[in-house]
């Protein structure tokens, strides 16, 4: 099920150039963590995206998500590593910011609707 919604470079990116990068080196952890936010996305939206994918027009979105919640768990893995403390928790809010829309978007049946 790992990397269904995004790839990992896009979650790698977002986590910035500070980020762990033992963490970022170890494919089964990044596994784990794709997995784990895919199916918080499929639980929290009440579908199941894995086995209906939105179509190619929507499917940005899904990935958008995805690798923005998978990036603010790996940066919260390790902040040792950010310049400060500020500079992570910045990166933190942007991509929960970025999360936010999202979210909703994807818990709408109506909109489910027409992305399928």
């Amino acid at each position: 099920m790992a990397w269904g919604f995004c790839i990992s470079g896009a979650a790698a990116i977002k986590a910035g150039v500070n980020a762990s990068a033992s963490l970022l080196a170890n494919a089964s952890a990044l596994d784990n963590l794709s997995n784990q936010v895919e199916a918080s996305i499929n639980t929290i939206t009440r579908r199941d995206w894995n086995t209906n994918p939105p179509t190619a027009k929507f499917s940005g979105a899904l990935a958008e998500l995805a690798s923005n919640l998978i990036a603010m768990k790996i940066i919260n893995y390790d902040m040792s590593g950010y310049t400060s403390r500020l500079e992570a928790s910045t990166m933190l809010d942007v991509l929960k910011d970025g999360s936010t829309a999202l979210w909703e978007a994807l818990k709408d049946d109506k909109i489910k609707e027409i992305i399928v």
